[in-house]
């Protein structure tokens, strides 16, 4: 459990809801239904004629709601005790910095780290100045690129899970959600 502030493990909130009725609620739509047909290739494809910026921002909400959905059901065994650092075996440790509250890249727990790549994904999907969700309001100049931050990011939870709790994973009967979430994911950011 988390003393510092933002929310506990326990509580994952998954982003708010995509409007019914929106645009970007008819392009999840779109690749949910192509996800229903088994083609991972086809489902990550830019439906024809729409805004890539938009598509991007759809499946990065999707994937970031996936991620903390899955990571959720394995926080009792993702703890401060069996992960005192962010890592994906010896080679892959991650630091945490966030640019803003945190410069300089800190070591840190697992479910430190998370809970603060979360949190971090939650502010940048909230801000309208980067993720609009009114029709006609542009994306910014930069937006790529923080969308790629944030998918490069999400990864490492990825990574983790798969590193360090495989085994609960099996347990718990999600490795075919695990891997095919993760396969969907690895299609979209190629």
């Amino acid at each position: 459990v988390f003393h510092s502030g933002s929310r506990s493990s326990k509580t994952f909130k998954p982003k708010k809801n995509i409007p019914e009725g929106s645009h970007q609620y008819e392009l999840l739509k779109h690749a949910e239904a192509t996800l229903g047909s088994g083609n991972l290739r086809m489902a990550v494809m830019l439906p024809e004629g729409e805004d890539l910026n938009e598509w991007v921002a759809v499946n990065t909400v999707d994937f970031f709601n996936q991620i903390n959905m899955l990571y959720g059901t394995i926080t009792d065994f993702c703890t401060e005790e069996s992960c005192p650092v962010m890592s994906a075996g010896p080679k892959y440790e991650y630091h945490w910095a966030d640019g803003t509250n945190i410069k300089k890249p800190i070591k840190c727990s697992a479910p430190k780290y998370i809970d603060y790549l979360m949190t971090w994904v939650q502010d940048q999907l909230d801000d309208e100045t980067l993720f609009p969700s009114k029709i006609g309001v542009p994306f910014p100049k930069n937006f790529m690129s923080v969308a790629k931050t944030i998918l490069k990011r999400l990864f490492r939870v990825y990574a983790h899970i798969y590193h360090q709790h495989f085994d609960p994973v099996i347990q718990l009967q999600e490795e075919a959600h695990l891997n095919t979430s993760f396969k969907h994911f690895i299609f979209f950011v190629q």
